[in-house]
């Protein structure tokens, strides 16, 4: 694909000035980028670690290629996957326990997607009526979200055998997302249905003509007649619901109770997919799995080279700043 093979012409770029500074450390980086592949991506474990870890991203980075496609940079994808992993743990402690599994889980991903879309649906509202930017309003309730989840496992939900560590209660057995392999859930299998679905929507049907036009043109979708404020408010809600069912998954699939941490860095890592793949869903689950390569392998950089974990972070940082710049260059 086009957009996938210019996604990653940068990251090839940043890897070799990654090399110079680990060299500058004295690390070797034939060795480094050798053992991260070989730990991550020949054996049965490390390939599960990477789809675990791509899982969320994918369905981040759909809902990011959503609100990018109607004009909107939503950068509220971990907010959006926060609250609706709050909702989603709220859920399976105080209301579906004890019912069938197959009823339990569906009603932890409805108030999963419930949840998302409510947070998104703030930003959304700031935006249509007071006509705020939506780049600022979403980063600010990424940290509004952890503050809410601190509420949440400090107070009612926090779990009364867990001492003073602020955690909610373990979810039941029941609850958990089946396996399809080792520890791989079908979460991904979720995920990839979500993703083909966004692109058939945004790519074959009148709904993502309208969202093209408008992302493409604002003020000559309002010209021609298009609502525009009520499809891009429309679509922050899709967005927010996709990322919410990703906080549904992250708890039943992977986490199995809340914690402060849940979801940390998964909605800046699915920004930054949706941005590499163009805001293609088909194009984000390749770049998605390209970044959960990299968060696997980075704890190996971190063990192998005697780097702190921030290395990675830098590595991280260096692929998104690569990224932005190319995107400038793409538009002049």
């Amino acid at each position: 694909m086009k957009q996938v093979s210019k996604g990653v012409a940068p990251i090839l770029a940043v890897l070799v000035v990654f090399a110079i500074f680990l060299i500058t450390q004295g690390v070797n980086p034939i060795e480094i980028y050798t053992s991260m592949i070989t730990s991550s991506l020949t054996n049965s474990y490390g390939i599960g670690e990477v789809i675990i870890k791509s899982t969320p991203l994918i369905l981040v980075a759909v809902a990011t290629s959503i609100s990018a496609k109607a004009g909107l940079v939503n950068v509220g994808g971990e907010g959006q996957l926060v609250i609706g992993a709050l909702f989603a743990t709220y859920t399976a402690v105080f209301f579906v326990g004890d019912m069938p599994s197959i009823i339990g889980l569906l009603c932890m991903a409805l108030a999963g997607m419930l949840g998302g879309l409510c947070w998104s649906g703030i930003a959304a509202i700031l935006r249509v009526k007071a006509n705020m930017n939506e780049t600022i309003t979403t980063v600010i309730m990424n940290y509004i979200a952890y503050l809410v989840v601190s509420v949440a496992v400090y107070g009612k939900l926090k779990d009364p055998d867990a001492f003073s560590y602020p955690m909610s209660p373990k979810i039941a057995d029941s609850l958990k997302l089946p396996t399809i392999t080792g520890k791989v859930s079908i979460g991904i299998m979720i995920a990839l249905v979500v993703a083909v679905g966004a692109w058939y929507v945004l790519k074959k049907t009148s709904i993502g003509y309208q969202l093209r036009v408008i992302g493409g043109n604002t003020q000559a979708a309002i010209h021609a007649g298009y609502k525009v404020k009520k499809v891009q408010f429309c679509a922050m809600l899709v967005s927010g619901a996709i990322a919410g069912l990703a906080g549904m998954i992250e708890i039943s699939a992977v986490e199995g109770r809340l914690r402060t941490t849940t979801g940390t860095n998964y909605g800046y890592y699915g920004f930054l997919a949706a941005w590499m793949a163009w805001n293609n869903p088909l194009a984000a689950i390749i770049t998605s799995l390209v970044i959960g390569f990299l968060s696997v392998a980075g704890n190996v950089l971190e063990i192998n080279s005697g780097l702190p974990s921030a290395s990675t972070q830098i590595l991280m940082a260096m692929v998104l700043l690569a990224i932005l710049w190319k995107g400038k260059g793409e538009k002049k």
